[in-house]
């Protein structure tokens, strides 16, 4: 039995004709019977005001995307609308009626005009309780994620103290902040004192001799003798302890490391071209992918991490704060570690296979896909043999920065770290969310057009995404 598309896909606020004129008022009716199951189908079928919070402004060199309550790209983005309105005249046997369409779009109308003039005042309020929360001594991060999942503003470092917050990296007692901070930097100096010298610079300090030794080395023009070169010191050595055989098992990674890097967001100034301030970007993010990769041997390095890596250290990067801001190589370090440890098996090769690796996740996104609309997982997966290894593999992994604009990434992020039950969950909702958002084009592809559309996801509005992603969880749980 075919699942019929959910009625709160229908309501018309996603959608928008090409002109400016509002809606035509709804047309007389009978008036319904006056029963009890009517009065509650009716008032249940005016959904909850919604309040979207706009994103925050884009980075330099981003192109900005309309974020308006409709969405401009109404045939792309809310097939699913045109469908049942224009089915609703002629089937009775319709998912919504004509007379509960009059009512939604009547309230949509009104809701969104009372948006366009709230959107201001409740950013200033948000930002205002966000501020508040963040001053108290003992943070309350339940009442912190539920603010953070509706975004969160791009000033007054905001994003930057809610991300150490969500991942862990800040303790949820204020008074003990400098003293953690103060730990962990010097920890990370540490790191790149001891994991980022050349090989040469080490075997010169294990090379330091008693002060007796050196008048014997004088007279021999300072030169150690054979003997005294140890085997692990040799450049040319072979063993598996030795510090030079590691350094060159280590170059092909740190090679792999710069290309990877140098390709980090070429539209954005703060990464790309040969300023100083660029160069200085691109150089932490390499040192920060070294060191996480010779501290964690069963991983290393996988092409993609410098994705993950660039929203966290763009964002502590650019804290107003100039004490923050100059220790963000070391904040983004830990905080990156933080972050994969909950998609870490993704990254991990033997383990693609298992229960707990990519193609297991994936397969997950596919059920979830098949429970919300069955139509469009058979026309994908069964009809048109598109698996969905060949876009979701890159959503999951690379936590969606390559699919939107950076600015979206980062609202999109406020909503994953802020999920109560964990970034995988709510990154499969949101993956899901995508595929209903292209729904009408999707059913009418084939392989290559649906392929091709997957992998070049089209702009959309993040609000509308993320709304339709937590009404995917909202209807799981019922």
């Amino acid at each position: 039995m075919k699942k019929r598309v959910p009625d709160w896909l229908n309501n018309s606020m996603w959608s928008s004709s090409s002109s400016s004129t509002p809606p035509p008022p709804p047309p007389p009716l009978p008036p319904p019977p006056l029963t009890e199951d009517n009065d509650r189908r009716q008032s249940n079928t005016q959904p909850p005001p919604i309040h979207v919070p706009p994103p925050p402004p884009p980075p330099h060199s981003i192109t900005a995307v309309n974020h308006d309550v409709t969405v401009k790209d109404s045939p792309k983005k809310s097939p699913i609308t045109n469908n049942s309105n224009s089915n609703s005249n002629s089937n009775s046997n319709s998912n919504i009626t004509n007379y509960d369409n009059d009512i939604i779009r009547s309230n949509d109308v009104v809701e969104a005009e009372n948006h366009s003039f709230s959107t201001a005042a409740d950013e200033i309020s948000r930002q205002a309780q966000l501020l508040a929360e963040l001053s108290k001594k003992v943070i309350n991060l339940r009442e912190l994620r539920r603010m953070a999942c509706q975004g969160l503003p791009d000033g007054a470092g905001i994003r930057s103290t809610v991300w150490k917050l969500l991942l862990g990296y800040l303790p949820a007692d204020r008074g003990l902040w400098p003293t953690e901070l103060a730990k962990k930097r010097a920890q990370y100096k540490n790191f790149k004192d001891e994991l980022l010298m050349n090989p040469s610079e080490i075997t010169s300090k294990l090379d330091k001799t008693p002060t007796c030794d050196a008048e014997a080395k004088s007279e021999s023009g300072g030169m150690l003798s054979r003997s005294e070169i140890t085997h692990g010191e040799h450049p040319l050595s072979l063993g598996k302890t030795s510090i030079w055989n590691k350094y060159f098992q280590d170059s092909e990674i740190i090679e792999q490391i710069d290309r990877d890097v140098k390709r980090t967001h070429p539209d954005m100034a703060f990464f790309s071209g040969d300023t100083p301030s660029a160069n200085t970007n691109r150089e932490v993010l390499k040192n920060i992918l070294i060191i996480f990769a010779k501290l964690n041997s069963g991983v290393r390095y996988v092409q993609g991490m410098n994705e993950l890596l660039a929203p966290l250290y763009y964002t502590f990067r650019n804290d107003p704060d100039e004490d923050n801001a100059a220790c963000a190589e070391a904040d983004t370090f830990f905080c990156f570690v933080e972050l994969l440890s909950g998609f870490r098996d993704h990254f991990c090769q033997q383990l693609d296979n298992s229960v707990v690796g990519i193609r297991a996740t994936i397969t997950k996104m596919s059920q979830m896909l098949k429970e919300h609309d069955e139509e469009l997982w058979r026309h994908l997966e069964v009809i048109s043999k598109v698996n969905p290894q060949f876009y979701a593999f890159r959503w999951i992994t690379l936590l969606l920065t390559q699919e939107f604009n950076f600015a979206d990434s980062l609202h999109i992020w406020d909503t994953l770290l802020s999920d109560p039950e964990g970034s995988q969950d709510i990154l499969l909702r949101v993956c899901c969310a995508m595929l209903i958002l292209v729904r009408r084009r999707l059913l009418a592809g084939d392989f290559t057009s649906n392929l091709k559309l997957l992998q070049s996801y089209p702009p959309t509005n993040i609000s509308h995404l993320l709304y339709v992603a937590n009404k995917l969880h909202t209807k799981s749980t019922v």
